[in-house]
C-alpha cells in the first residue's frame, strides 16, 4: 500500500504542484494586469497626450480650445468636414447597395461558380487599399485607356475617391452581409410563398427585415472605413481635401502639430459614434437569434439566376481589373507613351521609396506583428475568459481590448509621435524603430483579433478547466493539451489577419517609419507622389503576390493542422 501510494504521489505530485501554482488567482491576474497595462500604455495614453497637445500652443502653453476655434474660423474647416462626410455617405450607399445584391446572389440564388465569385470579391483584402485608386488613375486618368468615358469629368477628386473606396471596402461589407444572410430562416420564406406574396414583396417584408441589423453594421463599418481611409484620397484625391489628408498635410507638410492634433480629435468623433451604435446593434442582433431557424435553400429560377450571374460577373471583372491593370502597368516602360514590356520597374533601388529593403521591412513587420500579436492577444483572451482572475479585471481588460476599434489608424500613428517624442518618456528610444511599428500595428488591429479569439474560446465549455482542477491537473497543461488544439483554426486566422494587415498597413505607419524602417506600402505612396507610377504599381504587386502566397499557405496549414488536432470531429 505504501509503495502504491508512493508511486501515486510520485506520478501526480509535480503536476499537482504546477496546478496549484497556475490556479492561484494572483498568477493569471498578474499576467492579465500586465496585458491591460500594455493597452493602457500604447492605446489610451498616446490618445490622452494627443488630446492634451490639441489644447496647447507651439510652445507647450495651455490655451484651452483656442486651437479648435482657430481651425473652425478657417474656411477650409467646413469644406474638409463636408467633403469627408459627403464621400463617406455616398460611398457607403453604393458599397452597401452593391454588396447587398451580390450577397443575395451568392446566398439566395442558384448562380453557378459561387466559390469562385466569393473568392474574387474578397481579393481587395489581400491588397493595399490604395491599389484601387492606382488602377482607376491608370484607367480613367489624364492618360488612361478609358479616359473618354469620363465625359470631361476628372477622376482626381470625389468621383475617384468614392469609386476607389467603394471597391476597396466592398469585401468588408460583403462579409458582414453574408453573415447576416446566413441566418435567414427558410420558414419565413415558405410562409410568404404560401400566402402568394410576390418576390418583390418577399424582399421588402422578409429578406430586409431579417437582416436589418447586418445592414446597419455594414453601413457603420463602411462609413467608418471611409472617414478614416488615407491611402485612396492621397493617391486619387487631387485637391479635394478630407480629414485624413488634411492631418497629413498639416503635420508633414506644414509641421503644424497643434492643428493636426485638433483634426485628429475631430476624426475620432464619427469613428467613436459609429462604434457605439455598432455595439448597440450587435447586442440586439444577438438577442434576435433563434435555435429553431431552418437554413434557407434557394430554388432555381432562370430569370433571377441569370440576373444574379450578370451581377457576379460585373463585380468579378471590376475586382480583377483593380489588380490586373496595375499588374500590367508594372511591366510597362513609360505609361502610356512607351508600352514596351520591361522588368526595370522592379529594380526598386532606382526609385524613391527605399528600394527592396522597404519590402523586406514590411515582411519583417508582418511576421513579427502576426507572431507576437497572436501570442499576446490569444493569451489575453484566454485569461479574460477562462482564468480565475477577478471579474472586474477581466471586464476591464475586455473593454481595453475593444477600445482600439474606435481609433483611426492615422490618429493612432500621430498620437505615437507625441507620446514617444516626449523627453520625459523613457520609451523615446523606440521612436523610428521596428519595435514601435510592430507595437502600433498590433494595437491598431487588436480588437478584431481579440474578438476572434474570444468567440473561439466561448465555444469551449468551462467544464474543461473545472475537470482539470478536480483531477489536480495543471491548467497550463490543460491549456496546451485541450484548449490550444481546439482553438488552432482561430489562432491561424488571427495570425494571417495580422500578417496581411502588417503587409498592407499605411495609416498608422505613415508617421512612424524612419529611413531604416521604410515600408513597402509607404514606398508605394512615395513613388506615386514622385510620379513613378509604374514602380509604385510594381511594389504594390509585390505586396499583393506576398499576401496571396501567405493566404494560400494559411489555407494549407489550416487544413493540415485541423486534420490532426481536430480528428475527433470526424465521423
Amino acid at each position: 500500500m505504501a509503495a502504491a501510494n508512493g508511486a501515486y504521489v510520485g506520478r501526480t505530485g509535480p503536476s499537482h504542484a504546477r496546478g496549484v501554482l497556475f490556479s492561484i488567482p494572483s498568477s493569471p491576474a498578474l499576467i492579465l494586469t500586465g496585458l491591460a497595462m500594455f493597452l493602457v500604455l500604447f492605446a489610451v495614453m498616446p490618445l490622452l497626450l494627443l488630446l492634451w497637445r490639441s489644447l496647447q500652443d507651439r510652445d507647450g502653453i495651455f490655451v484651452g480650445l483656442a486651437n479648435y476655434a482657430s481651425f473652425f474660423s478657417q474656411p477650409i474647416a467646413a469644406e474638409v468636414i463636408w467633403n469627408t462626410i459627403f464621400v463617406a455617405v455616398v460611398s457607403t450607399i453604393i458599397t452597401v447597395g452593391v454588396a447587398l445584391f451580390f450577397a443575395l446572389a451568392i446566398a439566395h440564388t442558384c448562380v453557378p461558380f459561387k466559390n469562385f465569385f466569393r473568392s474574387i470579391a474578397l481579393l481587395p483584402l489581400l491588397t493595399p487599399s490604395l491599389l484601387s485608386a492606382m488602377a482607376l488613375t491608370q484607367l480613367f486618368g489624364n492618360q488612361g485607356y478609358l479616359n473618354d468615358l469620363m465625359m470631361g469629368q476628372s477622376i482626381y477628386g470625389p468621383i475617384g475617391i468614392v469609386t476607389g473606396m467603394s471597391i476597396a471596402h466592398f469585401p468588408h461589407v460583403f462579409i458582414i452581409l453574408s453573415a447576416a444572410l446566413a441566418l435567414s430562416d427558410a420558414r419565413l420564406f415558405e410562409a410568404a410563398r404560401a400566402l402568394r406574396a410576390s418576390p418583390l414583396r418577399i424582399f421588402f417584408t422578409v429578406t430586409l427585415p431579417s437582416m436589418k441589423y447586418g445592414l446597419v453594421s455594414a453601413a457603420i463599418a463602411s462609413f467608418t472605413l471611409c472617414v478614416t481611409d488615407f491611402g485612396i484620397p492621397k493617391v486619387i484625391g487631387g485637391q479635394y481635401s478630407m480629414l485624413a489628408t488634411e492631418i497629413y498635410k498639416q503635420v508633414v507638410g506644414q509641421q503644424n502639430f497643434q492643428l493636426g492634433s485638433v483634426i485628429s480629435i475631430l476624426m475620432l468623433i464619427p469613428a467613436a459614434f459609429a462604434f457605439i451604435i455598432d455595439r448597440r446593434v450587435r447586442r440586439f442582433q444577438a438577442a434576435a437569434l433563434t435555435s429553431k431557424a431552418v437554413p434557407f435553400m434557394p430554388r432555381p429560377n432562370r430569370l433571377r439566376d441569370g440576373a444574379a450571374l450578370v451581377l457576379c460577373i460585373l463585380v468579378a471583372v471590376v475586382m480583377l481589373a483593380m489588380i490586373c491593370v496595375p499588374g500590367y502597368a508594372s511591366f510597362i516602360k513609360f505609361w502610356p507613351y512607351n508600352m514596351e514590356l520591361t522588368l526595370r520597374n522592379y529594380e526598386f533601388h532606382r526609385f524613391a521609396g527605399g528600394g527592396w529593403q522597404s519590402y523586406f521591412n514590411s515582411l519583417k513587420l508582418a511576421f513579427l506583428t502576426a507572431t507576437i500579436g497572436t501570442t499576446v492577444i490569444f493569451v489575453g483572451a484566454y485569461l479574460s475568459e477562462k482564468s480565475p482572475a477577478p471579474a472586474w479585471l477581466r471586464s476591464a481588460y475586455h473593454m481595453l481590448a475593444i477600445f482600439p476599434l474606435a481609433v483611426p489608424g492615422l490618429v493612432l500613428g500621430l498620437s505615437y509621435v507625441f507620446f514617444l517624442n516626449d523627453p520625459a518618456n523613457p520609451l523615446e528610444v523606440f521612436y523610428g524603430t521596428m519595435t514601435v511599428l510592430v507595437i502600433s500595428t498590433i494595437v491598431h488591429y487588436f480588437t478584431v483579433s481579440h474578438l476572434t479569439a474570444v468567440t473561439a474560446l466561448r465555444q469551449l465549455d468551462n467544464e474543461f478547466e473545472l475537470v482539470s482542477d478536480s483531477l489536480k491537473v495543471s491548467r497550463l497543461r490543460t491549456f496546451f493539451v485541450v484548449t490550444l488544439p481546439l482553438c488552432t483554426p482561430a489562432i491561424l486566422d488571427i495570425w494571417i489577419y495580422l500578417f496581411l494587415s502588417g503587409m498592407t498597413t499605411v495609416s498608422a505607419a505613415v508617421f512612424l517609419y524612419s529611413h531604416n524602417t521604410a515600408l513597402a506600402s509607404i514606398a508605394v505612396i512615395n513613388m506615386d507622389d514622385a510620379g513613378e507610377y509604374a514602380a509604385a504599381a510594381a511594389m504594390a504587386m509585390v505586396i499583393v503576390g506576398t499576401c496571396i502566397a501567405a493566404r494560400c499557405l494559411h489555407l494549407l496549414a489550416t487544413r493540415g493542422v485541423t486534420r490532426r488536432s481536430q480528428a475527433w470531429k470526424a465521423r
